[in-house]
């Protein structure tokens, strides 16, 4: 049965009492022009929907898995509003990162499920009401597929919580240990039990950038690397700590951009769908 479009969409959720005539307006408003081609199917793989200044992919989540983010760094309220309204009308939550804080107020108010962290500047929309994530404990994190996010000092949150960010929006249950770089080696060696329940790990690390490598003589899972800038003078802004990290010896690290706790969160979280896909399939076939 085919979708129905996101005029029809934003009708029926009018007469279910779901948005206010006001904001009906605002999404009539913010539909193209009669000469701009839009899908009328929001999970085909090729789906696209065009507002003033953006052509959104709506066809991300289905062909990726996920819906598309949005960079909040240099783009207006107005514009982000639009996008914004075009992927909840099809059903999809909005991720914003890099969003100052006087631009993610404004938008609060535009939007029923917000949730704002103006630590890791971003700003998640979503489609329907949810509970708010909270990081899992350890008895949680010992019966479910998890990512860990890891800091080695206190500096390097601001990125870490992105990262975090990312795998709430993802679905994904996170395991959170804070401070524990290689300056005190007594404290990776306490965390070590409770990380070896992960599936995942996501290093925030700026200065030298070695907590990754000594975490990769001592997990048997994959390592995601995010260097940060922090760190004095050589630091040179995170590119020594970059350099150091795609430097390491230990197989099973793997590093992005600095201060990328995006994108770090998000291969995080694609490792973990993909092995609760594969038990999901494994459950299947065990009751056939």
């Amino acid at each position: 049965m085919p979708q129905p479009s996101i005029l029809l969409e934003l009708v029926s959720r009018f007469t279910a009492g779901q948005i206010t005539a006001d904001e009906l307006r605002r999404g009539v408003q913010s539909l193209p022009d009669d000469n701009i081609q839009n899908s009328l199917d929001p999970t085909a793989p090729d789906a696209t929907f065009r507002v003033p200044g953006a052509t959104i992919d709506l066809g991300r989540q289905t062909r990726c898995g996920f819906g598309e983010v949005i960079y909040g760094e240099g783009k207006s309220t107005e514009l982000l509003k639009h996008i914004v309204r075009a992927q909840l009308n099809a059903g999809q939550s909005a991720l914003i990162t890099r969003i100052d804080n006087d631009t993610a107020s404004q938008i609060r108010g535009s939007f029923e499920f917000v949730h704002h962290n103006p630590i890791a500047r971003t700003l998640l929309v979503a489609a329907r009401a949810a509970s708010s994530p909270s990081p899992l404990t350890t008895e949680q994190a010992s019966r479910q597929v998890h990512a860990a996010v890891v800091t080695a000092g206190s500096t390097d949150s601001p990125v870490a919580e992105e990262a975090i960010e990312t795998l709430h929006w993802m679905g994904v249950g996170v395991q959170r240990f804070d401070d524990i770089g290689v300056a005190g080696p007594q404290r990776l060696v306490a965390a070590l039990p409770s990380l070896r329940l992960a599936s995942v790990v996501v290093v925030v690390a700026g200065m030298e950038g070695a907590l990754p490598a000594v975490l990769g003589g001592h997990l048997a899972v994959p390592i995601f690397a995010v260097p940060t800038s922090i760190g004095y003078g050589a630091n040179l802004g995170g590119l020594t700590t970059l350099l150091s990290m795609l430097s390491t010896c230990a197989a099973g690290v793997a590093v992005v951009n600095i201060d990328a706790g995006f994108k770090g969160g998000y291969l995080a979280g694609m490792v973990v769908r993909q092995l609760e896909s594969h038990r999901r399939q494994l459950d299947q076939g065990t009751r056939a």
